[in-house]
């Protein structure tokens, strides 16, 4: 069972949501650099999480545009959540690199073999009306036709009842999950609770 999977929380904004949230002791944060999504971060918090690692994620932002949020986040990871190309990805030094990619069936993996050896994470996300943050999940049992060398986070529409559903999965690869939509109570303000007792039952605590 999977009681130790990497957890990020994504779509923060607002300083004291992420003491709280930081202080669940999870792996990653992450904050959306993209202006059409009702969870942009348009001004930098007065807070920034020290005790895990910062995540900027991008939608076919400009690459001089990232690397000065990189700068300025002291970002550790930068999830490229668009249609970036290989090339694009590759020229993103110093930071770790998560490619994301809209899943629906097993056909959808075909197009992470362009990004193995480039790309140091992948996200599966479900295929929706938005680029992510749509609350659903997709066919998690497509998951088993994904064969690459490169780990996951799994994503999309995971909520507060799904902790021992994620505790079964079992797929090699599999590194960790994003919460986001499912644990709000409004856009870009967690519920750090409802994470609180989702994250002591998904590691059996």
């Amino acid at each position: 069972m999977n009681n130790e999977l990497d957890i990020k929380v994504c779509g923060m904004r607002q300083a004291q949501n992420i003491r709280d949230v930081e202080a669940l002791g999870i792996d990653m944060m992450g904050f959306i650099f993209w202006p059409h999504s009702s969870r942009f971060v348009s001004q930098k918090p007065d807070y920034l999480p020290s005790n895990c690692k910062r995540v900027g994620v991008f939608v076919d932002e400009d690459l001089t545009a990232v690397r000065r949020h990189i700068e300025e986040y002291q970002l550790d990871m930068v999830q490229l959540h668009g249609h970036e190309s290989p090339q694009y990805a590759s020229q993103l030094g110093g930071v770790t690199v998560v490619k994301a990619f809209n899943i629906a069936t097993a056909d959808d993996f075909r197009q992470t073999e362009a990004y193995e050896g480039i790309c140091q994470l992948f996200l599966f996300d479900t295929k929706g009306r938005s680029v992510g943050g749509n609350g659903e999940q997709f066919d998690w049992t497509v998951l088993s036709s994904y064969r690459g060398t490169t780990p996951f986070l799994l994503s999309g529409g995971i909520g507060p009842d799904d902790a021992e559903k994620v505790r079964q999965l079992c797929h090699p690869m599999l590194a960790g999950i994003d919460l986001n939509s499912r644990f709000e109570l409004s856009p870009a303000l967690k519920d750090s609770e409802a994470l609180r007792a989702f994250i002591a039952a998904l590691r059996n605590k």
